[in-house]
């Protein structure tokens, strides 16, 4: 058998690897509620507290915000990646969801 040197053909982004495909939107910050959510989770951080920690207190203070918001505060305040935080708000969004069922 002959060894070929194909290569996989995979999407250009112009010399920059951490560029995604994902269009992150800018979101309003200066809202007070939003600042108070990442004051929180920055204050849960210094404190030693776990990245979960700190978004379970955003979200706690955040939950009737868009999703959007709620993962810029994540990624504000939790010191989460946009993948990160995307994550905890999924599952922060199912363990309330789980609590309200239970009420």
């Amino acid at each position: 058998m002959a060894k070929t040197n194909a290569k996989k053909s995979q999407p250009e982004n112009n010399g920059n690897p951490a560029e995604s495909s994902v269009e992150v939107k800018k979101i309003d910050m200066s809202d007070p509620t939003i600042q108070q959510a990442v004051e929180q989770g920055m204050a849960l951080i210094k404190d030693g507290k776990s990245k979960a920690d700190a978004a379970r207190a955003i979200y706690d203070l955040l939950e009737s915000q868009g999703k959007e918001v709620i993962v810029a505060a994540f990624i504000a305040g939790a010191t989460l990646t946009e993948k990160g935080a995307l994550t905890y708000w999924y599952n922060c969004k199912r363990k309330k969801a789980k609590e309200q069922v239970k009420d």
